[in-house]
């Protein structure tokens, strides 16, 4: 058990970069900016020295979780 939650903690913490999350999301890189400029999206992290960053995988997850139930809500109205 104590492994299964190791490996979740880390599927969470895991760092996509801007392609792999442009491809989750289904959003263009001007999209993803412009909703973090308006906070709605999760902003990214820094990966080192540099302008490279990358997104929490379990912050891009939990975007997706709230547009699912942004619409399930939606159709239950």
């Amino acid at each position: 058990m104590a492994q299964q939650l190791s490996e979740a903690l880390d599927r969470r913490n895991c760092i996509l970069r801007r392609r792999e999350v442009e491809r989750r999301v289904g959003l263009s890189r001007s999209a993803i900016y412009r909703r973090i400029a308006e906070g709605r999206f999760p902003a990214p992290v820094p990966t080192g020295e540099g302008k490279a960053v990358g997104w929490l995988c379990g912050e891009i997850e939990d975007f997706l979780a709230e547009c699912i139930a942004m619409r399930e809500q939606r159709a239950a109205q």
